[in-house]
């Protein structure tokens, strides 16, 4: 009996381990994609470049890395980081955003 309870108490052990580290992973998923939309956002109030970054890193998870670009009208912001708990395994989250520049858009339209 004692044999049957501690494979079976170790095996419940693994699987709550696995589910928290699912969790943490989804967290930070989402972290990325909020960061990513308000880091592209602010690029196409057309923010200065380092305040863009500044606010998505705070809006990032911790440690994450952030590269804005510009394409035409259009803006792109990156943001990948590491989930908590899996330091030093090749696993990473990533997140893009894009957003036209508001200088732009309705430019090319007449209005009434």
């Amino acid at each position: 009996m004692t044999a049957e309870a501690a494979v079976v108490l170790s095996v419940l052990v693994a699987f709550t381990m696995a589910l928290v580290w699912g969790l943490l992973v989804v967290a930070a998923q989402i972290q990325c994609v909020d960061a990513a939309r308000t880091g592209a956002r602010a690029a196409a109030r057309q923010d200065p470049a380092d305040g863009v970054v500044t606010v998505t890193r705070e809006a990032a998870p911790r440690g994450a890395r952030v590269t804005v670009t510009r394409e035409g009208e259009r803006v792109r912001v990156t943001v990948v980081a590491e989930p908590p708990g899996l330091h030093g395994l090749p696993f990473e989250v990533r997140e893009e955003a894009v957003a036209l520049v508001e200088d732009t858009v309705g430019a090319g339209e007449a209005g009434p």
